[in-house]
């Protein structure tokens, strides 16, 4: 691979729980399939050359029978990698465990930016960016924190006796919002834990756009610590996917920027909206009815449908509503929810679709992100901004500021995906997702709560009133955790406990939601 710049940033990959012997777990699991003699052992497997359990070991890998892989974990700590990376390639597909550094509730410094290998002249003006983005930053923490107060306190009037006590909590709030002008470049550092099969794939496409020089280092190196673990998996290891490989690459080369009218249209699309409903199974409460008196054995004489619904949806009637652990891809009745399904087409800010993607059974279909960039800004601003007119102007400079020092650096023939590193957290994600009711259902009971991230809360209000329209007897159970519980006579009402939101949610209609903080 080629020299990189002594200023460019080195991911630090460390493999830190890993099974004791997994490839030969990998062999063992295989012959245990057709063993009359019980569970073959990892330490009855012989992976020397010639051997028949490595026969075994390629060819269980070549016919594609690759559950056995799925056994052993990796648990590996990533630091010095970019938030753009973990939405583009670590977090974007299902099967991964993450827990990150949240901008949230963590203050962010200029120093956690990457830096990506540019040549001297483009790297003083891409750090010269980062400086004037975190300032920003900064500046907006400390200047939002006025209006933030006022709403903080009308909420909490109580409090107001020991404001000095709270400050720092109006702050987490004030950040962010802050955190919109912050480039996507900003340093995280995260637990990642992946199946051995995941990471042979990680291995595969780590060349794929939209950040192919960063995941490749990082997953060059999770592919290294796992070989020094344990040398088997070189037996079935392949190496990288070459760029052009890839359906998307003559698009990306041959347009490299929207169509005209692309985002035109489909803002337009939204009708207004963060989240559209755009197809669902038309039939789908009476479809969920019908599995319900399935799984009972039930005649539609002797179970309605409102009775059915309402079983698998009422919290007064399903207790399991009112349980911490999310039980319903596990209990009989509620798995009948798999079967009505919607999607929805839909316009969020990077950082906020950074945490809408973790939920990962409502999946969508995320853009090779430059093909979405124009020349023009195109960047969402958060409720909280929009209430104070200065900060909504130094947000709107620093973002045009942004997309011309972006701009400048291409032109000078850096390349994209380098200078897309500076694209704010801000920056607009136009992408179709869809999911089923079981899952749409756990992901509001999270995200209508007044604590989740206020993008997708509001993206989540869009859906539930939508779905209330096309499957009225579904949709009024999509609900906040609060409204849940107390359904079904769970206490506290709130699980949230000293992180209560200060407002009785489970008392209004969906119609009345409104927050700003």
């Amino acid at each position: 691979m080629n020299t990189r710049p002594a200023t460019a940033t080195i991911p630090q990959v460390v493999l830190t729980k890993a099974f004791t012997t997994p490839f030969k777990n990998v062999v063992a699991a295989a012959r245990t399939c057709y063993s009359s003699k019980g569970i073959i052992q990892d330490q009855q497997i012989d992976l020397e050359e010639g051997s028949r359990d490595r026969e075994i070991a390629g060819s269980i890998y070549q016919a594609g029978h690759h559950t056995t892989f799925q056994h052993a974990q990796f648990q590996f700590a990533l630091s010095g990698v970019s938030r753009h990376f973990i939405w583009s390639f670590l977090h974007s597909h299902p099967f991964y465990n993450s827990e990150q550094v949240s901008q949230r509730y963590v203050r962010l410094s200029k120093d956690s930016c990457y830096l990506p290998p540019l040549p001297e002249s483009g790297l003083a003006i891409y750090q010269a960016a980062i400086d004037e983005q975190m300032s920003a930053y900064h500046e907006l923490r400390q200047s939002l924190y006025e209006v933030a107060e006022a709403e903080y306190f009308r909420i909490f009037p109580a409090r107001a006796k020991r404001k000095e006590d709270y400050k720092r909590a109006i702050l987490k709030k004030t950040q962010e919002a802050a955190r919109y002008v912050a480039p996507i470049a900003t340093l995280s550092y995260l637990y990642h834990t992946v199946s051995g099969i995941t990471l042979l794939r990680y291995w595969r496409v780590c060349q794929e756009t939209d950040v192919p020089d960063e995941q490749r280092r990082v997953v060059e190196a999770m592919v290294q610590a796992v070989l020094e673990h344990d040398p088997g998996y070189k037996l079935i290891l392949q190496e990288p996917l070459e760029p052009d490989d890839f359906s998307e690459f003559p698009w990306i080369n041959e347009s490299p920027t929207p169509s005209p009218g692309f985002s035109a249209e489909f803002d337009s699309s939204l009708n207004g909206r963060i989240s559209r409903l755009v197809d669902y199974k038309a039939r789908g409460e009476e479809v969920l009815a019908s599995a319900v008196r399935e799984v009972l054995g039930q005649a539609r004489s002797s179970l309605s449908d409102d009775d059915a619904i309402a079983l698998a949806l009422d919290p007064g009637r399903n207790p399991i509503y009112g349980e911490v652990l999310n039980l319903s891809t596990h209990a009989k009745l509620t798995r009948a929810l798999h079967h009505p399904s919607y999607t929805f087409r839909k316009r969020l800010s990077h950082a906020a679709d950074s945490q809408n993607q973790r939920h990962r059974m409502t999946p969508g279909s995320r853009p090779v992100l430059a093909t979405q960039l124009s020349e023009e800004p195109d960047f969402i601003v958060p409720t909280l901004i929009r209430a104070h007119k200065p900060a909504l102007q130094l947000y709107n400079e620093t973002m045009n500021r942004t997309w011309e020092i972006i701009g400048k650096l291409k032109r000078m023939g850096m390349a994209e995906e380098f200078a897309h590193y500076l694209l704010p957290n801000g920056v607009a994600v136009r992408f179709t997702e869809s999911t089923d009711l079981l899952n749409l259902h756990h992901k509001h009971r999270m995200r209508l709560c007044y604590n989740a991230e206020e993008e997708i809360w509001r993206a989540s209000v869009d859906e539930a009133e939508q779905v209330r329209e096309v499957h009225p007897r579904l949709g009024k159970y999509l609900l906040p955790p609060c409204t849940l519980r107390m359904m079904a006579g769970a206490r506290p009402i709130c699980p949230e406990g000293e992180r209560y939101c200060g407002v009785p949610v489970w008392k209004k209609d969906i119609s009345a939601y409104m927050r700003l903080l």
